[in-house]
Formats: structure tokens, C-alpha cells, sequence
């Protein structure tokens, strides 16, 4: 294989005109904004989006990109009219595409739409930039029709040179238990919604760069062992939660990749998502060298700096596996950088950038009225409270000298009156504790689970069997990469699935034990892997590798 050499650059602009700002920092802890630009109240149509008098029917970009920066949305036609358009040069896509250099590959996206933005202005226009994006564009992030809308778009005016992978959020299982089919119904339809689900899945499932760069968005499968095995799958429905397809948008590599004490096993479990699996670096180094591949290109894992590079391969000295993540500071908690990489001529360039700003949503879209109701709460009870306490208890004590009648009716009205204040004041500890649940979710952001279960604390949660209100815990309120990835280890987990859902996998399952055609013999495999490595070229020069970057941690780009 040709000699490769990978740099790595630091993008320090800030702004979005990419110029250099110089000018001295400034606090805003203080400062006050006293008025903001509306959103445009106006919707885009079809006959604003589309030049129509050319007859190609190619979107406005430019427009499209403003419109959407400004928060403004379309027309449903004219969202729609993007989405299937898109869907259609999607379809005609073969499940594995073929790409040549050069190119830039991209990780996850994930709703961040200003620093998708910001992602172009670094990758180069897409007039001239050949892009492949490997899935994840969707979820989490609070602008993800955004983020749809301007990729289709690219994706109809440069349908040869901008290429979508499917990640594992691009299906409807995910869109409903995360945020993507409550954003369409609250900015769009449900139409726009569906009419996103069909798109989804026609995404093609993998790339292969000049025929040494295998681009997946999570990574291998024990079922797949050569790429014709990815050519044959069908990817045109829901991602199975099993199965070839599921693990090349859901599988991971192992914890100590490169460093495994057995040297045997090549897929494990994968217990952090709930399924698919774990790949070691002999199951990496035998499909590489089974197929004549340099290396794994993947996305799926953030990455403290945007990238990780894993341990070379024995044959060619170059990585075997990439993660790349191009979502900086991922759900506004993570404090990481993105990264992208370029390819061209031989040349690896991962460049890295920060995040941008962008408008405020409230957690789950969630409305101002409905997140103010545990605070209004607390202080409601605590008037009633101050109220109640204006009978003190020496005058709830009745005088001896009263007949029995009497006696018994004060004693019935102080009762009463005791525990009307034992009631709203355990009502006050519940909205405090409501009140202290919202102010969390503000503090975890993206972090906080977000299926509909889960969007509004239960009040029945927040008593236990004796009565007594449970003490919520308390979150920071700044967050470390280790500490934010810690709390967000329960979302990278497969969400359950409803009884229905069960059902139709069962079915489904039980249809694909009778469907042998990626199942390979083991003795036959291994003949293939050694046939193939014979029939490398022995003029392949070994890649070097070359990190420029000013991080002690990392060397030559490699973890030691």
C-alpha cells in the first residue's frame, strides 16, 4: 500500500466569518442581553427553496443555511420536497459505496446544527469538498431537522461528491424514546417526521475510500467477513436490535483494544449498549487483512480531543481502528473537542474544532410554563403554610372548663387543622424536591434521561412507603469529560423495547434462522484469510504516521 502520512491541525477561529478574532476576551457572567432578532415568523415554500427556472430543481443553499441559522422553518411541502428528494438519490445508493480520495470524513452530528456550520466552514465548501458523513445526525442535540434539512439539501445539489452513512439513531426506535419525533411535532408534522424515517432507511450502511479506508459508523460483526457480506444485506427497513446490520451501527471496540490478555476472542458481549458486540484488535487485524484494508474509519464514541487512533497493524504499521467526533462539546456538558479527518494524497489530516453558540431550548423541548410549575408550587405552599401557622398551638389548646360537647368538637377542629398543616407541609417538601428535579435536568441537559416516562419527575416517586419524601440528588453544575460521559453512560444503552416491538422481533428472528446466506464456515474462513494475505502486493510500502499536536498523552497519534 502507498506511504500515508497523518497530521493533526488545531482550528482556533471562533467566529463564523473565519476570521481570527483578536480582540480581548470579555466576561459575560454579568452581562444582560436586552433584546434578540425574533425568529422568522415567515416559512420558507417550495418556490423559495427550489430554482425552478433552470429545470434542475436544485435547492438555494445559501438561503436554506440563512433561514435555518435564524431558527426560521419551511413549509411542510417544501421540508417534505427535500426529504424525498434526498430519499430518492439515497435509494439508488448501493449498501456499501465505493469513494476515492480526496475526501473528508466526518463523525456524529447529532442535532448540533451551528456547529455542523462550523464543521463546513472547516472542512471546506461542499462546491469543492468531497464529504462522507457516518450517521448519528439525530437525537440529543436540539436542532436535528435542522441538521436533516441541510444535509438532504446537500446531498440534491452535490449528489456525487456528498455521501450519508447510517448511524444507529437513524431509526425510529431511538427517534421516539430520544428527542427527534417530539422535534418534528413540535416544529413540523408527523408527516415530516415519517417521511424522515423513509429516508433513513435507505442510507447506505458503509464506504470503502480507494480501497484501503473501510468507513462504518459503529464497526465489525461476527457475521460479516468480507464486504460482499455488507453488499448482500438489505438495508431498506428498521435496523434489527441483532444481527449483521444492528452491529455495524452499534458495535464497539473492546475497553483495552490492543491490549486484550486473550489473544483468542474476537467479539464479546457488548454490555454497555444492551446489544451487539465488542471487537478486539485480532477481529480488526483478521477483516483488514482478509479484505486488503488499511484500517477502520468509525464514529459512535465520543472523544475527549475528537479522535482516537488504536494500535497499529502488524503488516502495514498503521492504525487499525479511528474513532473520529464531530460533535463539540456534545450535549453542552461534555467539554470536547470535534474532529474531523481529510484525506488526500497519501496525507491523513485530522483537524480539530470548537463548539459554537447556539439558541436555548429548554430539556426535552419542554415549555417555560410547564417547567415553572414546581417552583410556583414551592412558593404556593409555602404561603399556605405562613397562613396555617397563624394559629399558634397554645391557641389550639382548648380551655378545661368547656363542657364535654365542646370539648370533643375543638378537639375534632384541632385535629383537622394539624393535619392540614402536616399535609401542605409535606406538599411543600415534594414541590422542593420537584423544584430541585427540574433545576437537575437544567444542570444534565442532554445527559437526563428523555423517554416520556421519564420527561416529568413522579410525585409518587418522591414519597416512599412510610410517607416521608426522598431527598433528591443533588448534580454539578460543571462538568469534566470522564464525569459527563459517567452520567451519560445509561443513554448509550439500546432503549427497551414495547411488547409489540417484542413481538415483531421474535418473528422477525425466528424468519432469519432459516436465512443462511451470510453464514460462513469457520475452516473455509480462515482459508480465505490466508489466501488473501498471500495476494498482497509485496510492493505496498509501510504508512508512516505523523501527529502534530501539542498533547503529552498522546504520541505519534497512537495509544501507547
Amino acid at each position: 500500500m502507498a506511504s500515508t502520512t497523518t497530521t493533526t491541525t488545531t482550528t482556533t477561529t471562533t467566529t463564523t466569518s473565519g476570521k481570527k478574532d483578536s480582540s480581548p476576551a470579555t466576561s459575560t457572567a454579568n452581562t444582560y442581553v436586552r433584546c434578540l432578532p425574533h425568529p422568522p415568523t415567515y416559512r420558507l415554500t417550495i418556490a423559495d427553496l427550489f430554482d425552478t427556472s433552470t429545470g434542475g430543481g436544485k435547492p438555494q443553499l445559501h438561503r436554506l443555511r440563512e433561514h435555518l441559522f435564524a431558527e426560521g422553518r419551511l413549509e411542510e411541502d417544501a421540508a417534505l420536497m427535500i426529504i424525498e428528494c434526498g430519499e430518492h438519490l439515497l435509494r439508488s445508493e448501493n449498501t456499501l459505496i465505493e469513494l476515492e480520495a480526496p475526501i473528508t470524513v466526518c463523525g456524529d452530528i447529532h442535532g448540533q446544527f451551528y456547529d455542523l456550520m462550523k464543521l463546513i466552514e472547516v472542512g471546506g465548501s461542499p462546491a469543492t469538498t468531497r464529504y462522507l458523513f457516518m450517521g448519528d445526525y439525530v437525537d440529543r442535540g436540539y436542532f436535528s431537522i435542522e441538521c436533516v434539512l441541510y444535509l438532504w439539501a446537500l446531498k440534491i445539489q452535490y449528489p456525487t461528491s456528498f455521501f450519508l452513512l447510517r448511524g444507529n439513531h437513524e431509526c425510529r426506535h431511538l427517534t421516539e424514546y430520544f428527542t427527534f419525533k417530539t422535534e418534528c411535532k413540535i416544529k413540523y408534522t408527523e408527516r415530516v417526521y415519517d417521511a424522515c424515517m423513509r429516508a433513513f432507511d435507505c442510507l447506505p450502511l458503509a464506504a470503502l475510500i480507494d480501497k484501503q479506508f473501510f468507513c462504518v459508523h459503529g464497526g465489525l460483526s461476527p457475521e460479516v467477513h468480507t464486504l460482499d457480506d455488507i453488499r448482500k444485506l438489505d438495508r431498506f427497513k428498521e435496523p434489527p436490535p441483532y444481527g449483521p446490520m444492528c452491529d455495524l451501527l452499534w458495535s464497539d471496540p473492546v475497553e483495552d483494544y490492543g491490549h486484550e490478555k486473550s489473544h483468542d476472542e474476537k467479539y464479546l458481549f457488548n454490555a454497555t449498549r444492551g446489544c451487539s458486540y465488542f471487537y478486539t484488535f485480532k477481529a480488526v487485524n483478521d477483516f483488514l487483512v482478509r479484505n486488503c484494508l488499511l484500517t477502520v474509519i468509525r464514529a459512535h464514541e465520543a472523544q475527549d480531543v475528537g479522535y482516537r487512533m488504536y494500535r497499529k497493524c502488524p503488516q502495514s504499521g498503521f492504525p487499525s481502528l479511528m474513532t473520529i467526533f464531530s460533535a463539540p462539546n456534545y450535549l453542552d456538558v461534555y467539554q470536547n473537542k470535534a474532529a474531523i479527518l481529510k484525506y488526500d494524497t497519501n496525507i491523513v489530516n485530522i483537524r480539530q474544532f470548537n463548539a459554537s453558540p447556539h439558541p436555548y431550548w429548554l430539556p426535552n423541548f419542554m415549555n417555560v410554563f410547564t417547567w415553572s410549575l414546581p417552583f410556583v408550587g414551592e412558593k404556593i405552599t409555602e404561603m399556605l403554610i405562613n397562613i396555617l401557622n397563624i394559629c399558634s398551638e397554645e391557641e389550639l389548646v382548648t380551655d378545661l372548663s368547656n363542657d364535654q360537647q365542646n370539648d370533643n368538637e375543638n378537639q375534632f377542629r384541632r385535629d383537622a387543622i394539624r393535619s392540614k398543616i402536616r399535609a401542605v407541609g409535606k406538599m411543600a417538601k415534594v414541590y422542593a424536591s420537584l423544584r430541585e428535579a427540574s433545576e437537575n435536568v437544567l444542570n444534565l441537559k442532554g445527559l437526563a434521561p428523555v423517554s416520556p416516562a421519564s420527561s416529568t419527575t413522579n410525585i409518587n416517586e418522591l414519597i416512599d412507603d412510610e410517607g416521608e419524601v426522598a431527598e433528591h440528588r443533588k448534580v454539578p453544575t460543571d462538568f469534566s469529560f470522564s464525569t459527563a460521559k459517567t452520567f451519560d453512560q445509561i443513554n448509550e444503552r439500546m432503549p427497551p423495547w414495547s411488547d409489540a416491538e417484542r413481538k415483531q422481533r421474535l418473528i422477525n428472528k425466528n424468519q432469519s434462522t432459516n436465512d443462511d446466506s451470510i453464514i460462513h464456515n469457520v475452516d473455509s474462513d480462515n482459508e480465505q484469510t490466508e489466501s488473501t494475505a498471500n495476494d498482497r502486493d509485496s510492493t505496498h510500502h509501510t504508512p508512516t504516521v505523523v501527529i502534530l499536536k501539542e498533547d503529552e498523552k498522546i504520541h505519534n497519534g497512537i495509544d501507547k
